[in-house]
Formats: C-alpha cells, structure tokens, sequence
C-alpha cells in the first residue's frame, strides 16, 4: 500500500530535471534581439538589450505646418542635407522657448530629407535622456553600418549631481575614436548650456582653478556646432499657427470666431505657442466632431 502512495522514480526524476533546467535559464541571460535598420527609417535605443526597437510610425507634423522658426528651419535643413550627402555637418542643438516646434523641427526634417534620399534613407535613433551614459556604446553599435544615421535626445538636461555629461563628451568629440563618420546628434533642451546655473556656480566657488571648472561644464554645449535658438512667439505667430493648422485639416469655423478662440484659449493657458496652437486645434476639432490624424 505504501508503495502506491510513492511517486514514480523516473517522474521524481524528470521533476527535478525541470526545475533543474528553469534554474538555468533564469541565470543566462537571453540573447538580443538582432538590429535590422533595413525594416524602419526610425528607432529607439534600448540599452538593456542592446536593441534598436524599430518605429513603423513616427509621431511627427508635416513642415509646412510649422511656423515662425524659419530661419533654424532653413540652416538645419541644409545642414542635414549635407549629412545626407556625405559632406561635413555639425550636430545640432536646439535650444529655447518650450513647445515652439524643437523635437518637431527634427522629425520633420528627417521626413522631408528622405523624400530626396529614397532610395538611401537616413535613420533617426532616438535615445533618451536617462540613457545618455549608454551613448559610446550605442555608437560603436552604428559604426560599421552603412546608413547615415541621426542620433536625437529630446529635452537634453542636467541635474547638479549628474555627471552622465561626461560620456556625451566624449562620445561627441573627445574619445580616441571620436564620433562615427556616419552619425550625426542633434538634441533640443530648455538650456542654451544644458547644465544648470548653480552647478556651474559650485564649481566655481570649490574648485582651485575656478576658471577652469566652469570651463569643464560649459565646453559640453561647445560640442555642438549649431546652436539654434527658439523664442517665444508673438499673437501674430500664434495665430498663423492655428491657421496653417485650421486649414490643413479643413475645419470649417469663421475667420473671427476662430480668432477670438484661439486668443482666448491662449489667455486661459498663459502662453503662446506652437504647442498651444496644436492643442487649441485639437480642441477645436474635438467640438466639431471631426477626426485629425
């Protein structure tokens, strides 16, 4: 009777087999996925893995929906063009006012790039912000690829105690290898200088050579050879945005209603600008009961 109630040798073995093996693979870690830029004109950089997650859809406004920025438009334009080409161009910064179009102006540019380069598109990768320090990996990663490459950080900033500064820099312009030939990194902040006031001020009040120190933090904006900067945008602008906006959707509302929501959906927000114009619009065409893409 007793034996009954036993288990089978052969299933206590086969058991112990299987949490065997469950043990293992918990402790290997699993392969990465393989980087195909061939099946996306976009990604987005996953450190963990060493993955570039390809993007089917990029979440981008056409360029002539974009207004007031027509002079950094115009030189970041040219400077990817020449990327494009293969001729010398200088990363980007692209700095100022919130919600006036920055991380729009790059996607949009990448769009408009490729409608010229079909048949050798470039590749926008972006990475972000907390995985900064991953950058000279990520690098080595695209060095041998054949595809022109945009490296984008959108709201690129420091904190006080972040020294993650130091890879940017070096992956740049300072490292032995230097930044790929066939890479390019653009990245918009708030900052004109990405590291904060008081940092720079600690430096200087701590260190032997104060010059110097402060010299150390402001060298990482120097990495970029545009600075473009975007201000705040005026009634006239703002409304030029709505506009441009009303009439690519065709939402049928009059010419002075228009003009008075809009003034006072900015009033109720307490600024102006591209981004608010986005928001008053979409507001709009939620309250006419029509779809926008």
């Amino acid at each position: 009777m007793r034996r009954n109630l036993e288990k089978d040798p052969v299933k206590l073995l086969v058991e112990k087999l299987d949490r065997i093996s469950e043990l293992i693979e918990r402790g290997v870690p699993k392969a990465s996925p393989k980087n195909d830029l061939d099946i996306a004109s976009a990604f987005i950089w996953q450190p963990e893995n060493h993955w570039l997650k390809p993007v089917q859809k990029v979440n981008r406004v056409d360029m002539s929906l974009l207004k007031g920025i027509d002079r950094v438009r115009d030189i970041l334009s040219a400077n990817t063009e020449n990327f494009a080409n293969g001729f010398p161009a200088n990363n980007a910064l692209l700095w100022g006012a919130r919600g006036m179009g920055k991380s729009s102006l790059v996607k949009a540019i990448h769009a408009s790039i490729n409608l010229k380069h079909e048949n050798n598109p470039i590749k926008l990768i972006e990475i972000h912000r907390e995985d900064i320090e991953s950058l000279p990996e990520l690098m080595n990663i695209l060095r041998d690829q054949s595809s022109r490459i945009i490296l984008f950080c959108d709201d690129l900033s420091f904190d006080s105690d972040d020294t993650s500064y130091k890879s940017l820099k070096a992956a740049l312009d300072g490292g032995v290898e230097g930044r790929p030939e066939n890479t390019i990194f653009f990245a918009t902040s708030n900052r004109r200088h990405l590291l904060p006031r008081d940092m720079i001020d600690n430096e200087r009040s701590t260190a032997i050579t104060p010059g110097e120190a402060v010299e150390e933090k402001v060298s990482l904006s120097d990495r970029f050879g545009l600075w473009l900067g975007f201000h705040k945008c005026s009634q006239d602008e703002y409304l030029e945005m709505v506009v441009g906006y009303v009439e690519h959707y065709k939402l049928d509302i009059p010419a002075d209603d228009l003009r008075q929501k809009a003034l006072e959906w900015s009033t109720t927000r307490g600024s102006r600008s591209g981004r608010v114009a986005w928001q008053f619009v979409q507001d709009l065409a939620g309250a006419l009961h029509i779809k926008i893409d």
